[in-house]
């Protein structure tokens, strides 16, 4: 005899779809908004060069027979305690470190992290993760400055950058049109130059910031450039921009992963502590 199964009831249909809306898959979006990327990320979890190994380069290994270069880390909180000593005795001699995100977040790990690559004898900065879809450029550059992100003159003391790259909560250009972006990033640097007397370093990729800017050309006179590629070299830059100051090269080097090369000797990088 044939078993006849009840049909599903209205209960039942809405289960699934709960079920559906908490599954990983409802959670995933890249830059096109559709669900074949990684799963979204918890906001303030992220960092310096998190979209680069998606949409810009692999892996980076400099290529011989370019200028002096010396080496730097960049580290967040997802790296916890850092060993900061050990990094020294790698040859690391200067370090930036996520210090806020948005308005909303401040690492929790700040103070081992930028005290401690000071205290081995470093140069140190700190960074902010810009979120231009959540507040204004000039509110996020208070928020960065009143939380870690200020400079002083003591020739140990990088200036502020502005980490200005793929947005890993959502589209790519966090919903601004290329004027649009523009607009926020002056506001940003503008804020943050009233603040501390030092203009911010830019932190971007160059196929972002031809996308999201639309190559935008008018900061790069005053600005200095802290370029991201995983590859042999830098490639072209954004354009504004004829040389690098810094360069994040990979996200795999020892110890820290994120290794980066300032442009110049160490020497360089004392002067450009020094402003």
């Amino acid at each position: 005899m044939p078993v006849h199964r009840p049909a599903p009831t209205l209960l039942t249909a809405l289960l699934a779809l709960l079920l559906a809306a908490l599954s990983p898959t409802s959670a995933r979006a890249d830059a096109h908004g559709d669900d074949s990327g990684p799963a979204v990320p918890v906001r303030g979890s992220a960092y310096m060069g998190m979209g680069v190994l998606a949409h810009d380069g692999q892996s980076g290994t400099p290529k011989t027979g370019l200028a002096t270069q010396t080496e730097g880390v960049d580290v967040a909180s997802y790296q916890g305690d850092v060993a900061w000593s050990t990094l020294l005795s790698s040859g690391v001699r200067w370090a930036y470190t996520k210090a806020t995100e948005g308005t909303y977040y401040t690492n929790p790990y700040f103070a081992q992290q930028y005290n401690g690559s000071y205290d081995v004898g470093m140069i140190r900065g700190a960074y902010h993760f810009a979120t231009p879809d959540t507040t204004g450029g000039a509110t996020q550059a208070d928020y960065f400055v009143d939380h870690g992100g200020g400079w002083s003159k003591d020739g140990r003391t990088l200036p502020g950058v502005l980490d200005i790259e793929w947005n890993p909560y959502g589209a790519a250009c966090y919903g601004k049109s290329a004027s649009g972006m523009v607009t926020w990033i002056t506001d940003f640097l503008n804020r943050y130059k009233a603040r501390t007397g030092r203009p911010a370093v830019v932190y971007t990729a160059t196929s972002w910031w031809k996308d999201c800017t639309g190559n935008y050309s008018g900061f790069g006179a005053a600005n200095p450039l802290w370029v991201a590629r995983y590859a042999s070299d830098v490639g072209t830059l954004p354009a504004g921009w004829s040389e690098y100051t810094m360069w994040q090269y990979t996200s795999t080097g020892p110890t820290v992963g994120d290794h980066d090369k300032f442009n110049g000797a160490v020497d360089k990088v004392d002067a450009f502590a020094n402003g």
